[in-house]
């Protein structure tokens, strides 16, 4: 079972540093979507720490194709 905290807080870290540095990306963006399942998927292999699964979620997010979403 994933420790849904510590998904949570690598979600909602990796997603407002991605913002930070994307003004014209909204709070409810479908990249957040595709990035909580990234992360559950990479959390299910790999049981990392917050951090860790913070950094995966943020480089996921700067190697997604905007014309994907």
């Amino acid at each position: 079972m994933v420790d849904d905290v510590v998904l949570k807080n690598a979600t909602e870290t990796a997603w407002n540093v991605y913002r930070a540095g994307r003004p014209d990306v909204g709070a409810r963006d479908s990249q957040r979507c595709l990035l909580e399942r990234h992360l559950h998927r990479r959390w299910e292999e790999r049981q990392g720490d917050t951090e860790e699964l913070a950094s995966f979620g943020i480089a996921y997010l700067q190697r997604l194709p905007r014309d994907e979403c």
